[in-house]
């Protein structure tokens, strides 16, 4: 079974196919806020702890870390930026990184101050970008998103978008990273712009478990853009695409509504065994008035199995 494995300096986690979905935390990432690209230029970071540590506190598996403020001289700008987004979110929260950049200097200046085994995100199927970033990521002994995209751009043809994924596994092999080290990234379309992208993306992720067996990512939000009520498509898209074999996304863990589909996708899919994660969380969830919800209270110490069992007769005694 494929097992990719990330870490902090104090938690390992495994991204695969008989593991819960990793939720991979979007929100420190100065593309399209323009407040926090300001505040991180000046040297305020206060936007970015606020969005590490509520990520975290909303069920974040990891957190994707992005520092690319300005398109001006990034190869001088980014890397020193991004050390510094780094350091101060490793120092308050526990779960493993993803350093998330296309200047291939901010991806090594970020992996030589990052602490356990980070996600680099990411190389796509470009040469450069192929002889680059896979050297890095043999050296440092780290995974990598794989973007199935190459000098040709994004293909709405999805037979080539598998390609480019394949030829990128082929090529990581040759530098000794294995297959179970690449996570790919087969690109969601925008389902308002283009009516199959969801057939397509189902069927990728198909082809991209059985025949290369590797695991999977996407940009989750990618699917709704431009539509009204978007979090309604991603919520519905989760459970799919899971269904289908994806096994991690960048995504906001912040919204409840994806969370939950998360979390029960997790249940149906055996991932959260004896429904243990979903009792816990929502055992005294209730909804309020005006249709608003009520959050969870904070569950009792003393988890685990015997808590996980307490919960269900909890949970069953309430019931009747």
């Amino acid at each position: 079974m494929t097992r990719t494995i990330v870490a902090s300096a104090t938690r390992e986690i495994v991204i695969g196919f008989d593991q819960p979905f990793c939720v991979i935390g979007e929100r420190i990432n100065p593309t399209g806020r323009k407040k926090l690209a300001a505040e991180m230029i000046e040297g305020n970071f206060e936007t970015v702890i606020k969005d590490a540590l509520e990520q975290v506190a909303a069920g974040a598996t990891m957190l994707d870390v992005n520092a690319g403020v300005t398109a001006v001289n990034p190869n001088e700008t980014e890397p020193p930026l991004l050390v510094r987004t780094l350091e101060i979110v490793q120092g308050l929260v526990d779960v493993p990184l993803s350093i998330d950049s296309s200047v291939t200097a901010a991806i090594e200046a970020g992996l030589r101050v990052a602490k356990g085994r980070p996600l680099v995100n990411s190389v796509t199927g470009e040469e450069e970008k192929l002889e680059a970033i896979l050297p890095l990521c043999k050296k440092y002994d780290v995974p990598v998103v794989a973007i199935s995209n190459d000098e040709t751009g994004i293909s709405m043809d999805p037979d080539v978008r598998f390609a480019v994924a394949k030829k990128i596994v082929e090529r990581a092999a040759d530098y000794g990273i294995k297959s179970h080290d690449i996570v790919v990234d087969p690109l969601v379309m925008p389902i308002g712009a283009l009516g199959s992208a969801g057939q397509q993306v189902f069927a990728l992720l198909r082809r991209l478990r059985e025949e290369l067996k590797v695991n999977t990512t996407c940009g989750l939000s990618n699917i709704s853009f431009g539509l009204p009520h978007r979090h309604g498509i991603n919520a519905g898209f989760i459970p799919m695409v899971i269904g289908a074999g994806m096994t991690s996304a960048i995504m906001n863990p912040c919204r409840p509504q994806e969370m939950e589909a998360v979390r029960a996708a997790n249940v149906l899919n055996g991932t959260d065994p004896n429904c243990t994660n979903w009792i816990m969380t929502y055992r005294d969830h209730k909804p309020a008035e005006g249709g608003h919800v009520v959050a969870a209270a904070a569950p009792a110490a003393g988890g685990g199995r015997r808590g996980g069992r307490a919960a269900r007769a909890g949970a069953a005694a309430r019931a009747e």
